[in-house]
């Protein structure tokens, strides 16, 4: 081969070799983008009592999630995005990127461990039931598996799995949202809704007919953490130095504090 032509045939091979490395260079992580772009999206539930609560009259946002995620946001030297989002939404929100991290107090449970990666937790609750004031059927915890009684749960939470597995004679139903759940109630077509420490609080203030049933001793507690998609080793370990420090700190015991939260914070 003449030398003219050996050069052409390297020229093409370092060509092709370039262009294949091109192709396959990873994209900038999490920690990258946001550093690039000044701005971290924060996936929520806007209809979360204490934890990320969209006020119907001023649109305006409150919560603990809500203030970690202005921490959060300052401790990156960038402005926080909220993108609504719900825990029938969370998996596909979070792993098609439609936000950086989802912080709405989501429970670390087997079914979303496999999809999701999760932080340390940082809240910690027990189940709770709510039944009307007027029920005379269910005055107890015990009073709940019991045949004839309907146990509502909303479709996507935690408790949907739990309740299918922990319920051996009542009925459970999943209405497609919280609101729905509670209407269930409200009308007698359900005798109890099953939810957590935050929700229950949020019921029991914000109206006059909710009654709390509360387990005789512990019944299933859940850890809270916030989540991202898996593969990002640097995002991860940045948002765990995060949490550590809020912690050691005493920002994250205020937060709770602040949202009447400190009973299921978790601070270790």
């Amino acid at each position: 081969m003449k030398p003219s032509a050996t050069l052409w045939a390297l020229g093409l091979v370092v060509a092709s070799l370039g262009a294949t490395a091109g192709a396959q260079a990873p994209a900038p992580g999490r920690l990258a983008q946001i550093q690039a772009t000044g701005q971290v999206r924060v996936c929520i539930w806007p209809d979360y009592y204490s934890i990320s609560l969209r006020d119907p009259r001023t649109q305006q946002l409150t919560g603990i999630d809500i203030d970690l995620a202005h921490e959060l946001a300052r401790d990156l030297g960038a402005s926080v995005q909220f993108v609504d989002s719900s825990f029938a939404r969370l998996v596909p929100d979070v792993l098609e990127a439609r936000c950086d991290v989802a912080m709405f107090a989501i429970g670390i449970i087997p079914q979303r461990q496999q999809v999701l990666r999760f932080t340390r937790p940082y809240l910690a609750s027990d189940v709770m039931a709510i039944t009307t004031r007027s029920n005379r059927r269910i005055r107890t915890w015990a009073d709940i598996d019991q045949p004839g009684t309907i146990v509502a749960v909303a479709k996507g939470t935690l408790h949907e799995p739990l309740m299918r597995e922990r319920l051996k004679n009542a009925e459970l139903i999943a209405p497609a949202t919280p609101h729905a759940r509670e209407q269930e109630v409200l009308s007698g077509r359900a005798d109890v809704f099953i939810t957590d420490f935050p929700y229950s609080r949020r019921m029991l203030e914000t109206t006059d007919w909710a009654r709390l049933v509360a387990p005789s001793g512990t019944y299933h507690i859940t850890s809270y953490a916030w989540a991202i998609k898996p593969g990002d080793d640097a995002w991860h370990e940045r948002l765990e130095q995060f949490m550590q420090a809020i912690k050691r700190d005493g920002r994250l015991l205020a937060a709770a504090r602040k949202h009447k939260l400190d009973p299921i914070v978790v601070l270790d």
